[in-house]
């Protein structure tokens, strides 16, 4: 599995794949005129800016593979047209993904090291005994 900070999630009508890479995170930290750890500091404290939500949310979705009309189809139908508080969630989530790494990401695991049984010790059946 590649440490690329995506996360799926079921959102809007769908099951959606969000990410933030580093030319997101940049034009967030434009279009909200902060950097994103700011940025997620203010969804954490609840003095987040309505662009703050939305523009996680659109460019998530660009980073995460859906063409920039669709993802700005979708903010406008379901994060602009209902209640602000619907979305914050989704908005921290993605950018906290972004700025830590997706939960289930392992730090420094390579592919198929997730799967491995972490309770054994390493010096178990070791010639040492």
């Amino acid at each position: 599995m590649a440490r690329d900070a995506r996360v799926e999630m079921d959102w809007a009508d769908g099951t959606y794949a969000f990410r933030l890479a580093w030319g997101q995170l940049s034009e967030l930290q434009e279009k909200c005129d902060a950097g994103p750890y700011v940025v997620l500091g203010r969804l954490q404290t609840g003095q987040w800016r309505v662009e703050d939500v939305s523009n996680v949310i659109r460019l998530g979705l660009i980073g995460g593979g859906l063409e920039p009309i669709k993802a700005l189809k979708l903010v406008r139908t379901y994060v602009e047209d209902r209640p602000p508080m619907e979305s914050v969630l989704y908005a921290h989530g993605i950018l906290s993904a972004a700025l830590h790494g997706a939960p289930e990401e392992g730090v420094g695991e390579t592919s198929g090291e997730a799967s491995k049984n972490l309770t054994t010790s390493p010096m178990e059946n070791s010639a040492l005994d």
